[in-house]
């Protein structure tokens, strides 16, 4: 963002004092991290006053500040924009600033592969257009405003991932962002224990469509039934669907490589693609990025040829190089029933390397049923042909016991990291491959490090 604060005190109709033709060409809410230029916004909370740090924010660069009009004292002989709330500023902020912008917006949700689709948006664009995607986790009522915030005037498409844990959070976004494309990658379990239900989630990731813009596309997993009735229900949406059967966009004959998986499209795309990371539930969400970048223009062409190239952010069926040659797959950031059994079909399914093990860390944020979900993936287990499975964390003991008769091998620790490296070190083979899969409470990253030779 480059404009003046004189603009800014505008779309916030503040008042303010040595107000001049000041050019803003940032924003932050973190004065160690203010850079020449910005605009600093102070929040006040029940341990930290910002309000402290805005002269030093000030002395590193920053050409202004926000002040709350409640908050005493403030410095005569700097420039003051005084408003009600620092958070529906920021907001209004990138409200206004959105309004200003002609780039295309992608709007992302869904309980898992948010990131995953987001990064494989940006890099089969990124080569073609210029490109700006949401960082971290900056996907909530601050950092989505942020994000909007940070965005060029002269950029093509911006990727905006939106996260939730509760009702209106995501049509908060949504209206705020005002996609053109709204994604729904799935609807699992994470946040059953603020929704109640999956019907719950659904409807709370659907929020996504109330921003989204006329003649705008929503794209949705349509392998999910509660997605499909939703979408009946709105006659009137352009909607494109994405799966691996009765879709309008589908992906078959997924095989996976020493690099990671090759698919075939068909539908509403026809051709041969490849992603470098595992899992056919990685590969459907390639399929959102391929429909995007063929609205958007590229050609079949340019799309295999970028999408072949996506850096995807860490821990999404990562590859790596373990001990003695083995494969470790680094699928720790988050885990849920759903994730969980979209792994398991790709270890039981992949023939990259003949011994197969998993390392399955708890999954958290599941509410009162969560005994019942970690449970419940014993049977899908015992359906599966691999050497062992490894188990790490208290809530993982409800699995273990399941797993008494399992064929393979089983062990469990609830909290000894160097025990199941340990344990695990002698499996390692030129033929081993080792997936990891846990919610990101868990690091499963320090077993890991452990194992680990190098990134492939």
């Amino acid at each position: 963002m480059k404009r003046n604060l004189s603009t800014i005190q505008q779309w916030l109709q503040a008042e303010g004092q040595h107000i001049a033709a000041q050019q803003v060409t940032g924003v932050c809410i973190d004065s160690r991290n203010v850079q020449a230029g910005d605009l600093f916004i102070p929040f006040r909370g029940e341990q930290v006053n910002g309000h402290q740090y805005v002269k030093g924010a000030i002395e590193k660069g920053a050409i202004a500040a926000l002040w709350l009009k409640d908050e005493p004292n403030p410095p005569a002989d700097i420039p003051l924009l005084f408003v009600e709330d620092s958070e529906l500023a920021l907001q209004q902020m990138a409200r206004s600033y959105r309004s200003e912008l002609t780039c295309t917006v992608i709007g992302v949700t869904g309980s898992n592969g948010k990131t995953s689709t987001k990064d494989l948006i940006a890099g089969v664009l990124s080569p073609y257009r210029k490109v700006k995607k949401t960082e971290g986790n900056f996907n909530n009522e601050l950092g989505l405003p942020l994000t909007l915030l940070s965005i060029e005037d002269d950029t093509e498409v911006a990727i905006l991932e939106m996260g939730m844990s509760g009702f209106g959070e995501i049509s908060f976004l949504s209206t705020l962002a005002k996609p053109q494309f709204a994604v729904i990658t799935n609807i699992g379990e994470a946040h059953m224990q603020d929704l109640g239900s999956r019907e719950g989630i659904a409807k709370a990731k659907f929020e996504i469509t109330d921003g989204l813009t006329s003649g705008g596309m929503l794209l949705y997993d349509g392998d999910e039934p509660l997605l499909q009735e939703l979408v009946r229900q709105q006659p009137d949406f352009y909607s494109v669907s994405f799966g691996y059967e009765q879709a309008d966009l589908t992906a078959q004959h997924i095989l996976s490589t020493d690099k990671g998986s090759s698919f075939t499209v068909t539908g509403k795309l026809e051709g041969q693609f490849t992603i470098p990371v595992y899992g056919s539930h990685q590969v459907k969400n390639a399929l959102a990025a391929v429909m995007i970048a063929k609205e958007l223009g590229l050609s079949e062409k340019q799309i295999e040829e970028s999408l072949s190239g996506t850096l995807l952010t860490d821990m999404r069926m990562q590859p790596m190089v373990g001990k003695n040659g083995s494969l470790l797959i680094n699928d720790a950031y988050n885990a849920a029933p759903t994730s969980m059994r979209a792994a398991f079909r790709f270890i039981d399914e992949t023939s990259v390397k003949e011994d197969k093990w998993l390392v399955l860390g708890d999954m958290l944020e599941l509410g009162t049923d969560e005994r019942h979900y970690h449970e419940g993936l014993a049977e899908d287990l015992k359906k599966m042909n691999v050497k062992g499975i490894a188990l790490f964390g208290s809530r993982m003991k409800w699995l273990a016991d399941q797993l008494t008769d399992y064929p393979g091998e089983v062990m469990w620790t609830a909290n000894d990291t160097d025990l199941l490296a340990e344990a695990l070190r002698p499996k390692l083979t030129e033929q081993t491959v080792v997936l990891f899969k846990g919610s990101r409470g868990m690091k499963l990253e320090r077993i890991i490090a452990m194992l680990t030779e190098e990134q492939l």
